[in-house]
């Protein structure tokens, strides 16, 4: 399936506690996965690290623009069930780094 380009990417990086990530992932499948599909879309990518920081998470979601990211966030945080999920993995993050990052148009053409 080919996924959309998006002119916005919310970048989101969680540290997890050692040894902790089966049930971090267990918890945001769960109780996060529904609401973030409801309210966020379709994520563009998830990733755990292998080689530098150790025990961390990534999630990339693509938004057309600040006021589309503004939008379905608010929504994703007004959604009901999603307490639930943030009492759940509370006590299983130990960082958090959000970054919004844009496209940049690095085509080259071959002669």
């Amino acid at each position: 399936m080919q996924v959309p380009a998006r002119a916005l990417i919310d970048h989101r990086v969680y540290t997890i506690t050692l040894r902790k990530m089966p049930e971090f992932l267990e918890v945001f499948r769960e109780l996060a996965m529904p609401v973030l599909l409801q309210t966020l879309g379709h994520p563009l990518g998830f990733y755990t690290s292998l080689v530098g920081p150790q025990n961390q998470f990534v999630h990339l979601w693509g938004y057309d623009d600040l006021a589309d990211y503004e939008r379905r966030c608010s929504a994703r945080d007004r959604h009901p069930a999603f307490p639930a999920y943030l009492a759940a993995s509370a006590h299983l993050i130990t960082a958090q780094e959000t970054r919004l990052i844009r496209s940049v148009d690095l085509a080259v053409s071959i002669v």
